[in-house]
């Protein structure tokens, strides 16, 4: 039986859900001079920034009082528990257009914005669009449908909520580190086995000259380092390319105790995002989750979505390339078409 070249894992990102209990510690409510900042940054671009948010800069949103602080959350999502709530803005009062600004402007200070989908899409919507979930060339964030833990192909993922649902759509995150660590007391043989490649479905947005899926770990062990990329209706779906390996019976039971242990409350913490809540989101140390929702049917549940690529991240391992394009440290991740 081969071992897991990681060892267990130890610092804060290696986190249980009874070390992130306290929602004060990983939540930032944004103060009445912080909004100000924010809506006069808005304020000050002009309008063509404002309807097309495509490249927009940090120092196009000059935010003289907040930019320090934003540097400090970009350290604690790169190197601390991985994720952060901001809480406050006020979406309600400055209308969808200046929300989506105010949302890219802060994004622009943690990191740069990447393509989305094959259309290159740099701001997205998460929200259901009736299709069906079982499509296998369909996003899961484009259902009403639970997701399951994920993670996407960038750096950081951010939502900026604008409309709840009626009910559910809670959003759960879970630590990979945390996650492996059971699996090495439980069963290392298991661990090991995801850290060999396996298939990863497109789901369409297929690069030229690439296959229609990608082969890679689930945990990579690199640079001291572990990474994790993951996403299991993904992985299952492959089974539709005759040409995608196959996974052993080994490779499921493994799969199946990771997404058994990601799912035991007692790993993971779920949070409901209320209007103007902005949640940020370390990929290579999270994975995140959604549960199922029902709309209110003249408000329909609504996020704003931001892929960003961070300075000062991780290196990533050579075989990240066939997903994210470029594996450079501030230049790369999301869908490369």
């Amino acid at each position: 039986m081969s071992l897991p070249p990681a060892p267990a894992q130890t610092g804060p990102g290696a986190w249980r859900a009874a070390d992130m209990a306290d929602p004060a510690t990983w939540t930032w409510d944004l103060s009445d001079d912080d909004i100000a900042e924010i809506l006069e940054a808005v304020g000050n671009l002009d309008a063509q920034s404002v309807d097309d948010l495509k490249g927009l800069e940090a120092r196009q949103f000059r935010l003289p009082r907040l930019a320090p602080r934003l540097a400090e959350l970009r350290h604690e999502l790169i190197a601390g528990r991985g994720f952060h709530l901001i809480s406050g803005l006020p979406v309600g009062e400055l209308g969808e257009l200046e929300a989506s600004a105010a949302f890219v402007g802060i994004g622009a200070h943690l990191g740069s914005a990447r393509s989305q989908n094959a259309a290159g899409d740099l701001l997205g919507h998460v929200r259901n669009v009736g299709l069906d979930a079982a499509d296998p060339t369909v996003r899961i964030y484009q259902t009403d449908r639970r997701q399951t833990f994920h993670t996407d192909s960038t750096d950081v993922v951010g939502l900026l909520c604008l409309e709840t649902a009626a009910h559910g759509g809670e959003s759960l995150l879970v630590s990979a580190a945390a996650i492996y660590n059971e699996m090495l007391e439980r069963d290392p043989g298991a661990a090991a086995l995801l850290f060999d490649e396996i298939a990863t479905d497109r789901r369409g947005e297929v690069p030229a000259g690439e296959e229609p899926f990608f082969r890679i770990p689930v945990l990579s062990w690199f640079d001291d380092h572990l990474t994790v990329i993951y996403q299991r209706q993904y992985i299952d779906s492959t089974d539709r390319f005759p040409d995608a390996p196959r996974r052993s019976p080994e490779q499921v039971a493994a799969l199946d105790l990771f997404d058994e242990i990601a799912n035991d409350p007692a790993m993971h913490i779920r949070m409901s995002l209320a209007p103007g809540d902005m949640q940020f989101v370390h990929n290579h140390a999270l994975l995140h989750d959604r549960t199922g929702f029902v709309d209110k049917p003249e408000r329909p549940r609504h996020l704003l979505r931001l892929w960003l690529s961070m300075p000062g991240d991780r290196e990533l391992p050579p075989i990240f390339a066939s997903r994210y394009g470029s594996i450079t440290v501030g230049d790369r991740g999301g869908i490369v078409v």
